[in-house]
């Protein structure tokens, strides 16, 4: 075998062993075959450094006491409220209309919705103008490095997944919510339900999911904080790439704001999805059986074919 080749297979050997231990760590899992065709695999290698080199312990929930800058959000969460509920009560809490959100474009499926405040580079002009206060608020806390107000629906759901990026943790904060158990999180299992003025913080590459089973809406602060690690140079290392994503995948609110490269790509992706896929959605729904199980075929002999490549 030729040193290229045996690189190669090392390369891979690293995917397949990172990708393995994003699967199996924890108790609720994604299909092993779904995981390794995830996006989130593609950063598994990333993930497993940031795990490694974690300050705060690598579990489905953290101490939200281990940050202590994040009292301010809580504790002016009514003023943030206030704006939330104007955003909400005058419509800007919403879906993509352009389809360009490619981080969250699954979820508006299910009556998800959503206005962003910040995102990695700076907060954006709408949120500016606004909800000002709640952005002061927010640049007062450097390790947010983005944040928007979710809200679910009324029988909303989203299904199980695994956000694919861990230099970041996920903060929400309670705004106006049902206040009730069956409107909840579930994250590797274990479930919490959100209240008015609480918060969690959680490691959103563990398989997690949410439902709202209540009449009311639930409308958060959600947030990406920064996650702590252990030497100046893979926190250096690690802003420099939360940076790089950030700008590409820039979200907006209204037209005129900036769109990353991914989103731009990804509205592209569902323009040309609408025009080709009423031939393959038809197809599916005739022969839902043969879709099931060409499905992860054809995942699994692409995946060989890329193996077969790399190492050719």
């Amino acid at each position: 075998m030729t040193p290229s080749a045996i690189a190669k297979g090392a390369v891979l050997l690293l995917f397949f062993g990172a990708t393995l231990y994003v699967h199996l760590r924890g108790k609720a899992r994604l299909p092993v075959l779904r995981q390794f065709v995830n996006h989130s695999a593609v950063f598994a290698p990333y993930n497993a450094l940031m795990c490694l080199f974690s300050r705060v312990p690598v579990s489905p929930y953290i101490d939200r006491r281990q940050f202590p800058e994040l009292d301010l959000l809580q504790d002016q969460w009514q003023t943030i409220r206030e704006e939330a509920l104007q955003l909400f009560d005058e419509g800007h809490i919403r879906a993509a209309e352009k389809n360009n959100d490619a981080g969250f474009g699954s979820f508006f499926k299910r009556g998800w919705k959503r206005f962003y405040l910040t995102w990695y580079n700076g907060p954006l002009p709408s949120a500016l103008a606004l909800c000002p206060k709640t952005v002061a608020i927010l640049s007062q806390v450097p390790s947010v490095r983005g944040a928007m107000f979710a809200m679910l629906p009324p029988g909303g759901r989203l299904n199980p997944h695994r956000d694919p990026f861990a230099g970041s943790l996920r903060y929400h904060l309670g705004l106006i919510t049902p206040n009730s158990d069956a409107c909840c999180i579930h994250v590797d299992g274990h479930r919490y339900a959100w209240r008015d003025g609480q918060d969690v913080m959680f490691d959103e590459t563990y398989v997690h999911w949410a439902h709202n089973g209540t009449d009311q809406h639930r409308i958060i602060l959600f947030c990406d904080v920064e996650r702590p690690l252990h030497t100046p140079v893979l926190r250096a290392i690690n802003r420099w790439v939360s940076h790089a994503l950030g700008r590409a995948t820039a979200p907006q609110n209204v037209d005129g704001e900036r769109v990353g490269g991914i989103n731009r790509a990804y509205a592209a992706l569902h323009r040309w999805g609408q025009s080709s896929g009423d031939h393959l959605r038809g197809w599916k729904r005739r022969h839902p059986r043969a879709y099931r199980v060409l499905k992860p075929v054809l995942a699994a002999a692409v995946a060989a074919l890329l193996v077969v490549w790399w190492l050719g």
